[in-house]
Formats: structure tokens, sequence, C-alpha cells
């Protein structure tokens, strides 16, 4: 198996081999790509802003929304609009100027004076990578700090939805940094490394790194990570804690722990989610949803969640991912022996005549930018698909269960479903294109609609199920 895979891979490198060999203007290249992407997305931005003018919404939500609220709810959306269409320019531009004056030589070069001063040369590569990494991010993510200060504390605020401090603001903004050190550092050495250890057969031992990765941050992640940020408590006994442990203990659904979480501490969005192994999962639900919904319409919201552990979609998504980073490393090699992409951004004949891993991956990243934003819109497709299972399977539970109680499931998964929407003030005219480039989840309405056939199937089903049986 292993010959035939590596044979299929030579055969794509000889295919691509005109990269090392031919003289390409790679930054006009990019710049006009990236450009691209974002002129596109301004555009979809365009398209949807006029919908912010409406005075009242969709028919099938006029009942739910009192007038007030949804003016409130239209100029929500507008304003994040017009930031998200300044932040996404101003984003672009300084982007581009990075590109233009060379940032990513200037960081590589700035890594070796740090390596320099601890007493390694640039022998030591994966020591240089690591300071070139983290001297790359800082840089270019100061310019956006303006723009995470202004979207916590104007534009939520003004809407009041911001439960942060600025000192709160600082210090989860020096823990993540310190995360992030804490765990790339260790996590980009391991990945260079496998890269000079097999050589051009680096794909099938990076794919099983990359697992094993993804699957330590689902557990690392809740457990370690997101606790330095938030409190996890164990959701108090209740109503809500005996609807969540009957329903999965029914569904079979391996329930560890059951948490709730102080989101409110930062905002006032809600959500709920579970993560863990197959074996052991655990339940998360935000304070907030508790406060806003009913424990009955917070069920209906975890029957959806489990829908998604029914129908294994976590490991679906999963698989799809290892598709992709699959496709991405098997073109890569051809980008990683290529002394003229280097020279295209600026970096000296010394270091292009035998490029640096990572700065060969970061620009053969930067150059799928086209590429992302289409598989992006795939991924979109298939995440929506699956909500709809997922809400498909809260209709049927009493027909899966055969339990009277879980009849209404539908209803009180519609009223959860718009109490989230009201509450978080999410827009409900959604242009449909600009929905299948950014939305992973369908529409309110659109969700609404698909609930309402659900339900009329599942009824239908009872009806055929009962005649049977007399």
């Amino acid at each position: 198996m292993m010959g035939y895979l590596n044979m299929g891979l030579d055969a794509l490198q000889t295919r691509l081999a005109w990269v090392a060999t031919d003289s390409i203007d790679w930054k006009f290249y990019l710049q006009v790509c990236s450009w691209s992407v974002c002129l596109f997305e301004s555009y979809l931005l365009l398209r949807q802003f006029p919908l912010y003018s409406k005075t009242e919404p969709p028919p099938v939500l006029a009942e739910h929304f009192k007038p007030e609220t949804f003016k409130k709810s239209q100029a929500y959306g507008k304003d994040k609009a017009k930031f998200s269409l300044v932040s996404g320019l101003y984003k672009q531009v300084i982007d581009s100027l990075f590109l233009h004056y060379g940032l990513m030589a200037w960081s590589w070069r700035i890594g070796g004076k740090i390596i320099a001063k601890l007493g390694y040369g640039p022998e030591y590569e994966i020591l240089q990578s690591i300071a070139f990494a983290f001297t790359l991010f800082f840089v270019s993510s100061l310019p956006s700090l303006p723009l995470s200060f202004y979207q916590n504390f104007v534009l939520e605020e003004k809407h009041g939805f911001n439960k942060m401090t600025p000192s709160l603001f600082v210090t989860d903004l020096l823990k993540g940094w310190g995360i992030g050190f804490a765990i790339g550092a260790p996590f980009l050495a391991m990945f260079l490394y496998i890269f000079k250890w097999a050589g051009n057969r680096f794909v099938p031992w990076l794919m099983a790194f990359l697992l094993i990765f993804q699957l330590s941050m689902v557990i690392l992640y809740p457990t370690v990570i997101q606790p330095l940020f938030n409190k996890l408590s164990p959701l108090s006994e209740g109503e809500l804690r005996s609807r969540i442990e009957a329903l999965a203990t029914r569904l079979e659904f391996p329930l560890k722990h059951l948490y709730e979480i102080d989101g409110s501490k930062r905002s006032s969005h809600s959500n709920a989610y579970f993560f863990g192994l197959p074996w052991s999962k655990h339940i998360v639900i935000f304070d907030t949803l508790i406060k806003q919904s009913k424990p009955e319409e917070v069920e209906a919201v975890l029957a959806h969640e489990l829908g998604h552990w029914f129908f294994a979609h976590p490991t679906k998504l999963l698989l799809l991912s290892q598709i992709h980073i699959f496709t991405i490393l098997a073109l890569f090699p051809a980008f990683l022996n290529a002394p003229p992409l280097l020279r295209a951004f600026d970096f000296p004949p010394s270091v292009a005549a035998k490029p640096p891993t990572i700065v060969a991956f970061l620009l053969y990243q930067m150059l799928l930018t086209p590429l992302e934003a289409i598989v992006g819109i795939l991924m979109n497709a298939v995440s929506r698909k699956f909500e709809y299972e997922a809400d498909r399977f809260a209709c049927e539970l009493q027909t899966r269960l055969k339990d009277e109680r879980m009849e209404d499931m539908g209803d009180r998964l519609g009223r959860a479903l718009v109490t989230l929407h009201v509450e978080n003030l999410s827009t409900v005219w959604v242009d449909w294109l600009y929905s299948a480039y950014h939305h992973s989840h369908p529409t309110l309405t659109e969700r609404l609609r698909a609930l309402d056939g659900y339900k009329s199937a599942a009824a239908k089903a009872k009806d055929v199920a009962e005649k049977k049986e007399l």
C-alpha cells in the first residue's frame, strides 16, 4: 500500500517540477489572489447590506420578533456589516504592505539574530524556525489589536453584549500568546522534525502526527486550556440536569460530565456543545443559554447536539479534514524544493538555495488562498447538511424512543432557536450567496421551514405505526 502511495506522490511531483525551475512572479500572483478574495467578500457584504434596511422580519418569524427587537437586530447586523467591510479592507491593506516589503524575509533574519544571541547558528533550522514563526505572528497580529478592542468595547458594548473589562481583554491576550507559545513551539518542532526525518516520504508520517495532535486537542482544549479563561462547574441538580441525563441514558450517549460554563463573563451570547472521545463525552452549556431558555427548550438544543453524535458528524468532518490535509501535503514537496519561490518573496539567494521548511510551507499555504476559499464553501455546505440531519433527529425522537413526551421536541427546538436568535439579535434576512460563503448553519427561516417538514413526516410515521399495531 505504501509503495503505491509513494509512486503516486512521485508521479505528482514530476508533473509539478516546473515550480522549482520556472521564474514566476509569485508575489504578484499572491497579491492578485488575496485581493480577489477580499474584494469578493466585500461584494458579498454589499449584497447583504440592503437587507438590514427591511422594516419587518420574514413572515414565518413575524410572531416571534417584536418590532423593537427586530429593529435592534437590524441595527446590530448593520453595524457588524460596516465593521466587517472596513476591517476586511484594512487587514488586506496591511497584509499587502507586509507582503510587498518582505515581512516574512525580515522575520527570518530576526529569528536568526535571536538564536544567534543564544549561541546558536543557522544550522539549527528548527530553532530558528520557531523564533521566526513567533516573530512573524507577533508583528503581523499587532495591527489587528485595535480592531479587536473596537469590536469588544465599542460595537458589542453598544448593543449590550460585551461583558469584558479592559483588564480581562489584556489578560486574555497575554494568556493566548503564552498558550500559543507553550503548545506551538513543541508542535512546530515536531512538525519540522518529521520533515527532516522522513525526507520525501513525510506525507503519511505527518498525517499521523497531525491526527494525533487533533485528537489530543479535543481533550486538552476543554479540560486544560478553556478553564484558564472560563470556569466550568458541574450543572446543578434540577429539572434540566435530570432531563439531559435521562435523554443521554436512553440514547446510550456515553455522558461522563455535564458542565455549566460562565460564558456571561465575557458576552451575553449563548451556546451549548459536547466534546470528548467516543467512549467518554462531556456536555457544556453556557449559563446564558440556561437563563434565556426553559429547561425543555435547552433539552431540545441538546437533542440536536446528540443528533450530531448519533450520525457521527464529528467523525465524518474529521475524515474530510484528513482528505483536505492529505491533498495539501501531497502537493507541497514541489514547493519545498523551489528556490524561485523564496526569491520571489525577497529571501536572499543563500536562504532560497536551500528553502527552510517552515518558510516554504507558509508561502505555499498563502498561495492556496483562492482554493481554500472554495474549500470553505464546500465545507459549509456539508456542515449545513449535518445541521438539518441533527434537527430531524430531534423531531424523530418520539418514534426512536417510543416516548409520547418527546412528541413536541420539534416545537421545543423551534422555540429554542427563535429564542437564541432573539437574545443574540441575530440577522434573519440573509442573502443566499453571503450565507453560502460565510455560514456553516442554515438560516433561522430555513431551519424552521425544515422543522415543519420533519414534524409532519414524524406525525405521519407515527400514524402508520399505530395503524400497523391495530
